[in-house]
């Protein structure tokens, strides 16, 4: 069988193989080939990263051991010798500096180094009956022999013969789009007139941002986790140093930084993620939104208009706006609240809608004014993120979208929702989600406002700004219209700050491609609304252009982001994960079909041995 693709979801299929081996048929050897040019368990967690480059969930809450049967993160760590001098982390095996705290966000490369372990751990750790063949290569395509094997055809030409095949490939990478190609050819024409003219649709690996000239100024698509990397690489990167504690800190450049614009659709910040009070494994218990409820309303959709999907607005969206209510008055008041006695309230509501969306009914005569409204929104959420998501209303309410993710999964997969709400739910409320529920930890919005206070960093626009091409001045224009009038901000580079989105039909791997165009595999759809990501039964099955299942062959992990919801999240310490599911779900389904396959071979056998030739006259 093959593994393609050895990220942290390939490395969950290999855990739940070893785990399962038990239940193979006797006599049953399994040989698993592994597709992969990085290192084994990291995927795009690479162990070379900077180190400046940050994890965005507390350590103590990620494990590749949702089951407790090894280490946390943290654990690791802790048990590889690491402590904390400052920002870094080195392993010194002794007592210098301070242990590996519980609130720690740590270095992604350290998150490489955890899964490689566990990577290695499990290699060892497999039964005699399974044996692991390690290709540092790339699958570029994979078709079905007569016999019903697969050939997976490697990049460097080798091609593999298998029974069994699992899709794990992570994270996609578009296509250029026609606006990709137009800021590329606008690069390359006035690249002579301004040598530091340039476009990066991407900024990973983050050496590209190495082309960024010195000095000059970048305009940076996007506010999230991914700016925040490319703000990181391009400072303290460089050799800029953070000094002094928060709030307080400044920065102190070293000369080599760019100036650096930032700006997105609507300009707003993602929030912090408040000190976290709950533990480990502590997580809001919903009372409203909760997967019953969302069956409940499935079923009255059913019996009222004949159809069970929902929409997200008019009756999802209530029951996690209650939820949040909920918790927010939990918090303000600092005692339990029964929930039979809860409703929300108007200014409840108000409070909970500020958060999702704080620009509605406001207007900004110019840039100034929104750049303060930006930096006193900064501010104001930090207060509430060092207030802790227990007794902050405002981070106890947002923190809900995190802990309710189940019941969003009941609401959204496999178009649990009707075609034009999915559209609106992708298009609006996953990037809110994201921005409330899913920011980066605290210390970076902190830097983010020493930038803001050095001058390093400003905002290139406001709500509603735009980017295009001044062939004039040979740079990027961003332009917003304020009722003052337009204000136009120029740059040399513009970097596209975000991941890409898995849509199979506009991928750049030649994999996805090769499958499409054999049938293999299709694009899922609901209804008329192509979300991303490939269509698979419940099972992980891709199914085929035919509409069946394809037989020994599953998909987990972002290739199916579109059917599933929420698939890039890593399993936390001590909770049930869907990540662990969907790999135990789609091994237990190639053990069975091996045990199918094996009691046939055994029913034949057996025939055969007791049959008598007879004469036919």
């Amino acid at each position: 069988m093959s593994v393609v693709g050895v990220g942290p979801r390939g490395l969950s299929v290999l855990q739940r193989i070893s785990d399962l081996a038990d239940r193979l048929p006797e006599g049953y050897a399994l040989e698993v080939h592994l597709i992969d040019p990085g290192d084994g368990g990291q995927g795009s967690h690479s162990g070379r990263q900077p180190a400046h480059l940050l994890t965005n969930t507390v350590a103590s809450q990620v494990t590749m051991f949702a089951d407790g049967r090894g280490p946390s993160f943290t654990e690791w760590a802790a048990g590889s010798g690491y402590r904390e001098f400052g920002a870094a982390f080195y392993p010194t095996g002794g007592d210098a500096g301070d242990a590996v705290g519980e609130h720690a966000y740590l270095p992604r490369q350290m998150l490489g180094a955890y899964l490689s372990w566990v990577f290695d751990h499990t290699v060892r750790g497999l039964p005699p009956r399974v044996g692991v063949v390690h290709h540092r290569d790339r699958a570029v395509d994979i078709g079905v022999r007569d016999d019903g094997r697969f050939d997976v055809r490697l990049e460097k030409g080798f091609v593999l013969v298998g029974d069994y095949v699992f899709l794990t490939t992570g994270h996609g990478r578009r296509i250029p789009t026609e606006e990709d190609r137009a800021h590329e050819a606008f690069a390359r024409e006035y690249g002579s007139r301004n040598p530091r003219l340039l476009y990066c649709p991407t900024p990973y690996p983050v050496e590209v941002l190495q082309e960024i000239a010195p000095g000059s100024t970048v305009a940076v698509q996007g506010f999230g986790l991914t700016a925040h990397d490319v703000i990181s690489e391009l400072t303290v990167g460089r050799g800029g140093q953070f000094h002094g504690t928060e709030p307080d800190m400044e920065y102190r450049p070293s000369g080599r930084e760019p100036g650096i614009r930032l700006f997105s659709r609507q300009c707003l910040p993602f929030s912090a993620r408040g000190v976290n009070q709950k533990g480990v494994t502590g997580q809001h218990r919903p009372r409203f939104f909760t997967k019953e409820a969302v069956h409940r309303l499935q079923e009255e959709a059913r019996e009222r208009r004949g159809d069970p999907r929902l929409d997200f607005e008019s009756e999802v969206l209530p029951l996690l706006l209650r939820e949040m209510g909920y918790a927010y008055r939990t918090a303000r008041e600092q005692r339990p609240v029964a929930p039979e006695d809860y409703h929300l309230t108007t200014a409840e509501r108000q409070a909970v809608e500020a958060v999702i969306d704080p620009l509605r009914g406001r207007r900004f005569a110019n840039q100034r004014a929104f750049t303060d409204f930006f930096v006193d929104y900064l501010v104001g959420d930090l207060e509430h993120a060092e207030l802790g998501n227990r007794t902050s209303p405002l981070k106890a309410a947002t923190d809900v979208v995190r802990d309710t993710r189940a019941a969003l999964r009941e609401a959204v997969e496999f178009g649990g929702l009707t075609p034009a709400s999915h559209r609106t739910f992708n298009g609006t409320y996953v990037a809110v989600m994201n921005r409330i529920a899913f920011g980066p930890p605290r210390h970076r919005n902190h830097q983010l406002l020493a930038l803001l206070r050095a001058g390093i960093v400003d905002l290139a626009g406001g709500p509603g700004c735009r980017v295009s091409a001044d062939p004039d001045a040979a740079r990027f224009a961003i332009g917003t219209d304020y009722p003052d009038g337009p204000e136009v901000r120029h740059a040399d580079a513009l970097v596209i700050a975000r991941l890409d989105a898995f849509v199979p039909g506009h991928d750049r791997s030649p994999l996805i491609g090769n499958l499409l165009e054999r049938g293999l595999v299709r694009p899922f759809a609901n209804g008329s609304f192509e979300p991303g990501g490939l269509d698979i039964d419940e099972r992980g099955r891709p199914v085929t252009a035919s509409g069946e299942p394809l037989d020994a062959v599953w998909a987990v992990g972002c290739p199916v982001e579109g059917p599933r919801f929420y698939t890039h999240a890593l399993p936390r310490q001590g909770l049930a994960s869907q990540f662990t599911l969907d790999a135990d779900t789609a091994v237990r389904d190639m053990v069975d079909h091996i045990r199918r396959r094996d009691d046939t071979t055994r029913e034949e056998e057996h025939a055969g041995a007791v049959r008598k030739s007879v004469s036919v006259p």
